[in-house]
Formats: C-alpha cells, sequence, structure tokens
C-alpha cells in the first residue's frame, strides 16, 4: 500500500480521472465497484467530483471533453514541478499539446497532450491537491502502462519528456519494459501492440479479480479481456 499526502515525485503517475458523459451514471458503477464514497463537484467545477477510498483521495470522475461522440475514457496525469516547462519538452519531442498549461482555481495546474503515437495523457502540478492519496491498494490505482504499435517511439518519447530510463522484460513474443525514475524506482510501464489504437491504461487493485469482473458485468460493465493469470497475479 502506499499513502501519500506531499507531492508525488516528477514523471510519477499521480492521479487518474474518467471523462464521462453521465458523471452520475458513471458514479453509480464505481461505487458499487469500489466502494468509493463520490463527492459531487459543483458548478463552478463543472461537475468534477473527487472519489475517495476510507476518506483518501483516489481518483475522480469529470465531463467528457471533445466533439460528439468521443467516448469516455480515463486519463493518466504525471506529476511536474514544472508543468511549463514539461509542455515545452512535449512539444520539442514531438507531441501535441491539447489543453495548454492552465491553472485548476488553487487545486494546481495542468495540461493533456498527446505524444507521438496519439495517445493521450495529462500533467499535473499539484498545490493544494497532491494527487492521488492512497495507491496500490483494493479499489485505488495499482498500475498504468501505455500500449501502442510503436514500441520504440513511444520509449524515446517519455524519456525525452520525463527522463524516464527502462527496464526492458522483452522477449521473443512481446515487447514490454518498465518506466524508471532515479534509475530503479518503476512507476508504470511501456508496450507494443500492434494494429490497436495507442493509449494509457489504467489498472486498480482488487482482492479477488474474479468477483471484480462479475461485480463489474452485473453493474452493466462489459469484459474486454477476461480474467487470466499472470507472473505479477490475475489481471482482466
Amino acid at each position: 500500500m502506499v499513502t501519500r499526502d506531499i507531492l508525488w515525485p516528477d514523471g510519477a503517475p499521480c492521479w487518474v480521472d474518467l471523462g464521462a458523459a453521465d458523471i452520475g451514471k458513471a458514479a453509480s458503477f464505481y461505487t458499487s465497484q469500489f466502494g468509493w464514497e463520490i463527492a459531487q463537484g459543483g458548478p463552478e467545477a463543472g461537475g468534477y467530483s473527487m472519489a475517495s477510498l476510507e476518506g483518501r483521495l483516489v481518483a475522480a470522475i469529470g465531463p467528457l471533453a471533445g466533439p460528439p461522440g468521443t467516448p469516455s475514457a480515463w486519463t493518466t496525469y504525471f506529476a511536474s514541478s514544472d508543468v511549463d516547462a514539461t509542455a515545452a519538452l512535449i512539444k520539442s519531442a514531438g507531441g501535441q499539446l491539447i489543453i495548454e498549461p492552465s491553472d485548476v482555481m488553487d487545486a494546481g495546474r495542468m495540461l493533456v497532450a498527446a505524444d507521438t503515437t496519439g495517445a493521450t495523457f495529462g500533467v499535473w502540478q499539484g498545490r493544494n491537491h497532491a494527487g492521488a492519496q492512497v495507491a496500490n491498494v483494493p479499489g485505488a490505482f495499482t498500475w498504468c502502462e501505455h500500449m501502442s504499435g510503436d514500441f520504440e517511439g513511444a520509449k524515446a518519447f517519455y524519456a525525452a519528456v520525463f527522463g524516464y530510463e527502462y527496464g526492458d522484460m522483452s522477449n521473443g513474443e512481446f515487447s514490454y519494459a518498465t518506466l524508471l525514475i532515479n534509475g530503479q524506482q518503476v512507476v508504470g510501464g511501456v508496450g507494443g501492440q500492434p494494429g490497436e489504437p495507442a493509449s494509457w491504461g489504467v489498472y486498480f487493485g482488487t482482492a479477488d479479480t474474479d468477483k471484480a469482473v462479475s461485480r463489474a458485468v452485473s453493474h452493466g460493465g462489459h469484459v474486454l479481456r477476461a480474467a487470466a493469470d499472470s507472473p505479477y497475479g490475475p489481471l482482466a
């Protein structure tokens, strides 16, 4: 378990939020799934609603951004002590800014960008809101990974932006590497997935993967990848 009340180190995934077409429906689903307590955001926050687990912030659900028909999706935010400097690195590495650096009231400063593979991500410079206060427990995010058809290009982009080094786990059957900050702290993963849209995926912890999948389906969710064992534990 990780609990945190101070800023996350630069380059670490520090926050996740869901852009949803129906905030109330999404809140109901995730409350049932993870036992979250969700505080409905007011008009001044555009309905952006913070989710807590046993009193500690874990994620948020907010209004869907983009043109009509844009699907609901999770966004992973990476910590930065200087969002404006990170924005410059993103552009110099070939990425595009979707939301330019901007203040979020007194909570912090943020941007949203697309990398060279087309995957979107956020960057967060915390002030009064440092990010997630708990991780790596059931109901909180435990892993974030980037998948695309350009494994080497993705690695080059994120090394240029966040200074990552990589722990390569690739073999003849797949391409995958862990993201390392300070040369040793593992903070996520990047992998090759030819033929699929590039994206950042978010995994949430559970004490029982099969029960979690069953619960999701019973509340209207859909199975995209059936539960299966991995060297690090069962996932779905």
